[in-house]
């Protein structure tokens, strides 16, 4: 015989969702098989009457056919063959349930195992912009983030204070419920996220005021993040535990610096290595000697110069570039030498260079 689930809830066949949720609650909460005087089968047929008009599509189907659904608590998976029988005339709604959908629920009938981390906290990465001077040695930088936090009302439980968490009448506790449906292959069973506690598992006995039960609220937080030496552009940092809060207590996100070095007037970082161009006279090239140049660590290096040295000649010096990212060891620095040559010169300096194109120079 066809099960009129509006009859078991007690409502009409205009009630709303809220006055089906209320019913729901009431009845849960009398016929629960843990409470004294409860009873398990008016529990299930409540939980399984409940299941269908709290569902949009079901309760669609459910008015239009009746007994599509009928019986999805209490038969339990009866595989391809039971529960459908096709000299019963069954009218099935083809077009409410595509081949795609059919064989996600097929493959997805096994009870899960152990409820997910749904109420964890999401990741957060941010980008932050360093100078490439502070690559070279370790530090620490105080950043603001914009991020759910943990409310202080209800420490994150989600519940006002003195109040519990019960466990959720329709699941008890497990964070799933069974769904079963019937379809021209036979009856696919499968489980899926309470529709009441959200796959939690639990329910604050009074939801907290502050946060209206997501034991988490938007806020911003001061936090010191540790960055190393040697890190280069689009390197990512990963830091456990420093995302968003999670939901009643869930565990937190985590959050992801992005690096960017900016550009460098002088010095161009290749890997670990930096390069450089330093110009030189026409006459520190003929006849060598000593220059200063600039290093990366501010201190200037002094370069001896040979005599007769061709423009673009590149000196490597070692130890003057990156730290090596966790690791020993520096990077090097490459000069390269460009000669200048004049394009003005004096009147004595032209005497003097004739003199010396004279000469075979």
């Amino acid at each position: 015989m066809t099960k009129d689930y509006y009859q078991i809830l007690g409502v009409e066949r205009s009630a709303s969702q809220d006055d089906i949720k209320k019913a729901y609650r009431r009845l849960a909460h009398k016929y629960h098989p843990d409470k004294k005087g409860g009873d398990e089968k008016k529990f299930k047929e409540i939980s399984e009457a409940y299941q269908i008009l709290n569902d949009k599509r079901k309760k669609e189907q459910y008015d239009k056919f009746g007994n599509v659904f009928e019986g999805q608590e209490a038969q339990g998976a009866q595989g391809f063959g039971g529960g459908f029988d096709f000299n019963q005339g069954f009218n099935f709604d083809f077009s409410s349930l595509g081949m795609e959908d059919l064989f996600e629920q097929f493959f997805n009938s096994g009870r899960a195992r152990g409820k997910k981390n749904i109420n964890r906290g999401s990741d957060i990465e941010v980008e932050i912009k360093m100078e490439l001077k502070e690559t070279l040695q370790s530090f620490e930088k105080r950043i603001n983030l914009v991020k759910k936090i943990v409310c202080t009302r209800c420490a994150g439980l989600g519940s006002e204070q003195g109040t519990k968490i019960k466990e959720c009448f329709s699941c008890r506790g497990v964070g799933q419920v069974q769904e079963i449906k019937r379809t021209f292959l036979g009856t696919i069973a499968r489980y899926v996220v309470c529709p009441e506690c959200k796959g939690e598992g639990r329910i604050p006995e009074n939801v907290c005021n502050v946060c209206k039960g997501e034991g988490r609220i938007n806020g911003e937080e001061q936090i010191t993040i540790p960055i190393p030496a040697g890190v280069d552009t689009g390197q990512v940092l990963k830091f456990i535990g420093q995302g968003e809060a999670g939901k009643r207590g869930g565990k937190k996100g985590d959050l992801y610096i992005r690096i960017f070095i900016a550009p460098h007037s002088i010095f161009q970082r290749k890997g670990d290595d930096v390069y450089m161009s330093f110009p030189i006279s026409f006459s520190m090239a003929v006849l060598g000697g000593e220059i200063e140049i600039p290093s990366l660590q501010g201190k200037k290096i002094l370069l001896k110069v040979p005599s007769g040295i061709e423009s673009g000649k590149v000196f490597r010096i070692s130890d003057k570039g990156i730290p090596h990212f966790s690791a020993w060891g520096k990077g090097s620095m490459f000069v390269e030498l460009v000669v200048q040559t004049p394009k003005k010169l004096t009147k004595k300096q032209k005497e003097l260079l004739e003199k010396l194109g004279e000469e075979g120079l």
